[in-house]
């Protein structure tokens, strides 16, 4: 019989099958490669914030100006590119630190002056989306001046060619398999039990099928999007922070109870500070990635994505409350959350419908938070 934990563990899986089915079966251009590629890429950007709040939440604090802050910094290196004549790179760079400097100086605001980061971060959700208007004029900015300079635009529109995503998603699986293969060596040389050898493939067999897949579905269109490849960059460093450095456990501690990890030495101060600063850099790299999707600034990016971002966390089992959450949870609220907006665009849902379906979600999603926290 199956223990509460794996019926946990397979609820995720369960449900994202069935949102598919459910849009499949009612169009069926939902499985077609160019969309399913182009899900890819929507998942890509929420997948992307949602793995900085993560490190966020994990603290049990919260972040609600991201999504104002999407629009913000994308729209500084829109304006930077095709206003001051800026190469892309250099305009993104100044954007980057600009999200870096704001973010962590809204975590040292909150540490020092002990002010709720549910405050700060509302204020800085309207500050935020003031400074989007004014710096893009309320109006329509492109992401490039031309062919000659598309840089900016090519995070989402760059795709790579067929076999170097097969050699990517190689290399990846290799490396996954070698983590694997050292981890178990490790925990032999220290005297642990040994994992059993179905339990130890289960790991890097499951990983290697799901890369392969995705490449050999994104080939079936254009190739791998670049926007996804950054999304695996960073999946790769949020796992290895918070699986394999101190700062990742001090994240924990603080979550589950950040007076003792006070009193247990933890530079909580520094330590919230630095997640902080690394939300700011994940807002920094979904807003271009979510302005150059858009194919320019408008008054509309990023819009709402704090939510998603939010939902992607809770659907993915991390606790509101922090201390608790895994980078695949994430990710897969993340993927349920994508699944669920991009089918009620092809069936042309109305606005105001999508409002109340997100809404919904995202109430489910902390409902069951607490449901399960009490359990």
């Amino acid at each position: 019989m199956k223990t509460p934990a794996a019926l946990k563990s397979l609820a995720l899986p369960a449900a994202l099958i069935a949102v598919a089915v459910f849009f499949a079966v009612r169009e069926p251009a939902f499985l077609g490669a160019r969309n399913l590629t182009q899900l890819l890429i929507e998942f890509a950007m929420v997948g992307t914030l949602a793995l900085g709040m993560f490190l966020i939440i994990l603290t049990g604090n919260i972040d609600l100006s991201v999504g104002s802050g999407v629009g913000l910094i994308g729209g500084i290196a829109a304006v930077l590119v095709t206003g001051h004549a800026w190469g892309a790179g250099a305009a993104l760079s100044a954007g980057l630190a600009v999200a870096v400097l704001l973010w962590t100086l809204m975590g040292a605001l909150i540490v020092k002056q002990h002010i709720p980061s549910f405050i700060i971060t509302l204020g800085g959700l309207l500050i935020f989306k003031g400074l989007f208007w004014l710096v893009i004029q309320s109006s329509t900015v492109p992401v490039s001046r031309g062919d000659e300079d598309n840089a900016y635009s090519l995070l989402t529109t760059y795709y790579l060619p067929q076999g170097a995503g097969l050699a990517l998603a190689g290399g990846a699986s290799l490396l996954v398999w070698a983590l694997c293969w050292r981890a178990r060596a490790v925990r032999q040389s220290v005297g642990l039990p040994a994992e059993a050898l179905r339990s130890y493939l289960a790991g890097p067999v499951t990983v290697t099928v799901l890369l392969v897949a995705l490449v050999l579905v994104c080939n079936r269109f254009r190739g791998v999007p670049l926007a996804l490849v950054i999304l695996g960059a960073v999946t790769a460093l949020v796992y290895f922070l918070t699986r394999h450095t101190p700062f990742g456990r001090y994240l924990y501690a603080i979550g589950g109870n950040e007076e003792a990890a006070r009193l247990s030495g933890i530079r909580v101060d520094r330590v919230l500070i630095g997640a902080f600063a690394f939300m700011g850099a994940m807002v920094a790299v979904t807003g271009f990635m979510t302005t150059a999707y858009s194919g320019a600034s408008t008054t509309t990016v990023g819009e709402l994505m704090e939510l998603d971002a939010i939902a992607a966390c809770v659907i993915g089992g991390t606790a509101l409350k922090g201390g608790r959450g895994t980078v695949w949870g994430v990710l897969l609220g993340a993927l349920i959350m994508t699944v669920l907006l991009n089918g009620m665009t092809l069936l042309a849902v109305s606005p105001e419908m999508k409002f109340i379906a997100r809404g919904a979600v995202l109430a489910l999603a902390v409902w069951l938070d607490v449901k399960l926290g009490r359990a």
